[in-house]
């Protein structure tokens, strides 16, 4: 049995591999190689490599804004939704078990519903009675929150389902401990990779959102790319390529964190006055 895994193994793994390497790769020569793909032989592979192209899109007076109106927009969109969800997981695991499978499926509205038609909706319902979600930049977040949700909560769900919950909470409460006390200082040390996990999702899917800022004339980071790929198309493939590997590495420096988080088995429970 275990000779038949391992025969199919390493297979999976290069093809896997092969799929994520290889366009990265691709977008890598297309950034960094000004070398037309009709030239593109032996002799010109390692030729007239520059990182000029991604430089000057850095540079631009106007990458800077986008990029850190995106940060900013990624930052209070992970406080909402940890802010909405936590709770709202952590009653249906303990109240409302019934309701999970509806919780369920409401988080997969944003997979249903086409973001130019959240958009045109949102803003003609809310145009003239909550101006703001229209006309100011932070009125993207409960937009960008929609979008998250189904990654986010299925990630906590994980996270809390992974938790002798009841035991933890009725142990706390014994021992004296309020809810504020509970769930600050018994539920969310083991959460910690569930949480980590969620915002990290929650501020890529901020990180890349196009459709939803475009409609609404919002300069942000992806709005941004788009229109300097007509000036500086390898600068702004650059800039792609760049987020891609930050992303590929926070996500193993996760599933490193996941594998030394404590294990249900070695929850502790400490209450300090």
């Amino acid at each position: 049995m275990n000779k038949r895994r391992t025969t199919w193994e390493w297979p999976v793994i290069l093809v896997v591999g092969a799929f994520f390497i290889v366009p990265m790769l691709a977008m890598t020569r297309f950034a960094m190689q000004r070398v037309p793909m009709s030239l593109l032989g032996r002799d010109t592979l390692f030729s007239r490599w520059t990182i000029r192209g991604l430089m000057n899109t850095i540079s631009d007076d106007k990458f800077q804004p986008a990029f850190l109106l995106s940060v900013r927009l990624g930052i209070v969109t992970v406080l909402v939704v940890l802010a909405l969800l936590l709770p709202t997981v952590l009653w249906l695991h303990l109240r409302a078990v019934q309701w999970k499978m509806a919780a369920e499926v409401v988080s997969l509205l944003a997979y249903v519903v086409p973001p130019i038609a959240l958009v045109v909706g949102v803003s003609g319902a809310y145009r003239d009675t909550v101006p703001w979600i229209v006309s100011t930049n932070f009125g993207l977040v409960p937009l960008y929150a929609i979008l998250c949700l189904p990654f986010a909560y299925r990630t906590l769900d994980a996270g809390f389902a992974a938790l002798d919950l009841h035991t933890l909470v009725n142990a706390s409460r014994s021992l004296g401990a309020s809810w504020q006390q509970t769930f600050r200082k018994v539920l969310i040390p083991n959460l910690r990779t569930a949480i980590l996990t969620t915002s990290f999702l929650a501020f890529a899917v901020v990180m890349g959102e196009f459709a939803i800022s475009s409609l609404l004339l919002k300069r942000t980071l992806p709005t941004y790319m788009v229109e300097a790929q007509g000036r500086e198309p390898q600068g702004a493939m650059g800039v792609a390529l760049l987020l891609l590997v930050l992303t590929t590495v926070l996500f193993m420096v996760l599933g490193r964190i996941q594998k030394k988080s404590p294990t249900s088995s070695s929850q502790e429970i400490r209450i300090t006055p």
